[in-house]
């Protein structure tokens, strides 16, 4: 089958396999291995990306379901300098093996667009899709809020 969609800002256009799930067409046919794969079963969310600006799982998804929508991925973050988001995660040492970073980034940018202010309890609600093995989520939590409250004070 025969899909375009945007991905980071740029038209793409690919012909696959109609049961290819989305996450190995962002890993595989575009190279953006910044997304991972854990679970395989939507449980520990280390597929996650932005679709039309909200986190979903990407192991759920066939590719053939994102024709026509925009995908967001940690790649677009990339930059000259560390995306906001990113200081957030050094700054408050959010991070440990690294491995689930992209998915708690993604997340915090949709949450970030939203621009809702959340409580402790409400954030770790809202992040819960994703699982860290290596921190007690401390420091993420902490790196998400700061990041939150760094986005209100430029909007």
């Amino acid at each position: 089958m025969n899909i375009t969609l945007r991905v980071n800002g740029e038209e793409v256009t690919r012909d696959i396999e109609p049961r290819m799930l989305l996450v190995d067409f962002v890993r595989h046919e575009l190279g953006l291995t910044g997304t991972h794969v854990g679970c395989e079963q939507g449980v520990c969310g280390m597929c996650t990306i932005l679709l039309d600006g909200d986190p979903i799982k990407s192991c759920l998804m066939l590719a053939v379901q994102a024709d026509g929508c925009e995908l967001t991925t940690v790649e677009s973050l990339n930059g000259e300098e560390l995306h906001p988001v990113q200081r957030a995660f050094k700054q408050a040492h959010g991070l440990q093996c690294g491995y689930c970073t992209p998915a708690f980034e993604m997340t915090a940018l949709a949450l970030g667009r939203r621009g809702v202010r959340f409580d402790r309890d409400q954030l770790k609600e809202e992040l819960a899709g994703v699982l860290c093995r290596c921190t007690g989520y401390q420091n993420i939590f902490t790196a998400v809020e700061s990041y939150l409250n760094d986005t209100a004070r430029h909007d």
